[in-house]
């Protein structure tokens, strides 16, 4: 595994920007650049939509931006899929469903630490997309398994292309939905999750990890087989560090954490400034050290990002333009405070 550390920076996929190049510009000012998504841009951007190509039932509606699933159009086209299953450019994003993917594979980024990108993961998509009957097709027993396969190979499709660019490319998983997954919620419980979860990770290439802005289960969540995990840390820190031995285990087995510190919604982020969110930070660290995971070891194994994606604020990229900036300023300011050389 070769995801960097040492609180380097890279940041979520999904940006407010409607400009293919400013997106790209942004995204390649930090240590680890990805490719955007960009849904302000059209509906095919949409992470939902990227993930949902290819798949058997999808119901597609771009003009109302609208995504459904049939279970009589999944029967008709559940043959086609199939006789694609062993083809990876079947599962790669198109042209049609990311420019900005593909613009972002014509470039060099060979000299860089690493390169990132992602796709919606399973059990967002499955509580995301209903069915005719407005039911999660997560909760169908049938589509269920198929799901989960045909994700694994949407990501490890992407992950090779990546790896052709720079060989220590890895993948998120975006699963907002995890925070969901355990409020009462019939037919689908911790157990048929976990091992759901497990079973896709035993199939889904290295590197890899789950990327979220939400409060899960975290001992459910840290207790997968997971090389990285992404989070919010600005607003779930004090809920994260209390889970101090799940935390230390999963950086003993060689787990990266990417720190989301810097607040992108506007009142948040003009509360704050560099000090602020420098305390906020180091204040974790401390309690962490003080439960028995070393700080030096701990920060080898960190990333810093901004805290979420933000499609709503009224200044459109601004802010999270500036957000990307003080997670530069940050990462500089502890690298220097805690003497790495990268």
């Amino acid at each position: 595994m070769n995801i960097p550390g040492n609180l380097q920076t890279t940041a979520m996929g999904v940006m407010p920007h409607k400009d293919v190049n400013r997106a790209l510009e942004m995204a390649l000012s930090l240590d680890i650049p990805y490719w955007p998504q960009l849904p302000n841009l059209n509906y095919y951007e949409d992470m939902y939509v990227q993930a949902a190509e290819h798949f058997p039932g999808i119901l597609l509606d771009v003009e109302n931006k609208k995504l459904g699933f049939s279970i009589d159009k999944f029967v008709l086209e559940f043959e086609e899929a199939m006789s694609h299953f062993d083809e990876p450019g079947y599962f790669d994003i198109s042209p049609g469903f990311s420019v900005v993917y593909h613009q972002f594979l014509e470039m060099d980024l060979s000299d860089r630490p690493a390169i990132r990108g992602q796709l919606e993961g399973p059990i967002s998509f499955g509580l995301n997309v209903l069915d005719q009957d407005k039911r999660p097709i997560l909760f169908d027993d049938t589509i269920r398994p198929f799901m989960f396969e045909f994700m694994s190979k949407r990501i490890n499709s992407q992950l090779a292309r990546l790896k052709q660019m720079n060989p220590n490319a890895f993948m998120f998983v975006d699963e907002p939905g995890l925070q969901y997954l355990f409020s009462a919620l019939s037919g689908y419980d911790s157990t048929r999750a976990r091992d759901d979860m497990e079973e896709f990770f035993a199939v889904t290439d290295r590197p890899r990890g789950v990327h979220l802005c939400g409060n899960p289960d975290w001992d459910f969540l840290l207790g997968l087989d997971l090389d990285i995990l992404s989070l919010d840390i600005y607003l779930n820190g004090e809920i994260f560090s209390s889970y101090s031995a799940s935390i230390r285990r999963f950086l003993d087995n060689g787990g990266i954490i990417a720190w989301g510190i810097v607040p992108t919604n506007i009142e948040p982020f003009e509360a704050e400034n560099i000090k602020t969110l420098e305390s906020r930070l180091t204040s974790l660290w401390d309690f962490l050290d003080k439960k028995g995971i070393d700080r030096e070891f701990l920060i080898s194994r960190s990333l810093l990002s901004p805290a979420t994606c933000c499609l709503v604020n009224p200044d459109g990229e601004k802010t999270v333009e500036k957000a990307f900036r003080v997670v530069e300023v940050l990462s500089k300011r502890l690298r220097e405070k805690y003497r790495i050389d990268n």
